[in-house]
Order: structure tokens, then sequence, then C-alpha cells
């Protein structure tokens, strides 16, 4: 096996106008983590392996690595494939930070092989699709 000492990092940050408690909500609350990512089993629970089940058809393997409430967390992202181009060993960390109208919000996934062009692509795209699904879940919140 090769080890890979120059993997890349998807990195979108967006602010949102609520507190980092709404926020916290949305990242942690597995029926409102299916309405903007994916239907899921997940758990606030070090330790805690979840599946995330893609729109199309993908099962992504899962596990919560560390959580501070209302300021970062972090869990396992791995999409297991027989092509190495798209099979994907990555760490998706959120960290939410007060900001003065609101909350900042910074998503990164990394792991990503310099051949997985494709993947680190969809990543980007996909990672911004997500937080466009986000600020309306977040609006409906009490």
């Amino acid at each position: 096996m090769t080890e890979h000492t120059d993997l890349r990092t998807v990195t979108i940050e967006r602010e949102f106008p609520y507190p980092a408690a709404k926020l916290w909500r949305a990242l942690t609350q597995k029926h409102l983590v299916a309405e903007w990512l994916m239907n899921n089993d997940f758990a606030l629970e070090t330790g805690h392996e979840f599946k995330l089940r893609g729109e199309w058809g993908g099962v992504l393997d899962c596990k919560v690595l560390s959580f501070e409430e209302e300021r970062s967390l972090s869990y396992s992202w791995d999409f297991p494939n027989d092509d190495p181009l798209y099979a994907l060993k990555s760490t998706v960390t959120f960290t939410l930070t007060p900001s003065g109208s609101g909350t900042h919000l910074r998503v990164d996934q990394s792991g990503f092989r310099p051949d997985q062009k494709q993947a680190y692509g969809g990543a980007h795209a996909g990672w911004k699709q997500f937080l466009d699904n986000l600020e309306p879940v977040l609006g409906k919140l009490d």
C-alpha cells in the first residue's frame, strides 16, 4: 500500500445569520441532517459508526471521531469502491465560530489523493450544495 503525504482538502466556508446553537442542532440531529445532507443513522457519540445514504444510491461509512459542543464536529467519511479513483477515506470537520452577525461555519473534507480529481471536484461542488440546503433548514428552526 502506498502512503500518500500529499492529500488534498476541500474547504468551504459560509456565514449564517444564526447562533451556533442552531447550527449545532442542524449538524447533529439526524432528522435535520437528513434534510440538508443525507439520510443517516447519526448519533452524537464519539466512536459511533453510522451511514450516510445519498440520493444517487451511494452509501458512506462514517464514524464520529471527536466533537466539542457548538464548536466542532469531526467524522470519517469513507466511500468504499472497487475503482481506486473513487474509493475515498476522508475526514470531514465542521468548525463553528461565533461572528458579529451569527456564526461562521467552515467545512473541511481532507483525504483526497492527487489522482482523485473527479472526487475532489465533486466534493467541492457537493459541499456548496449541502450548505445551500442547510440555510432553509436553519430558517425554520425555533
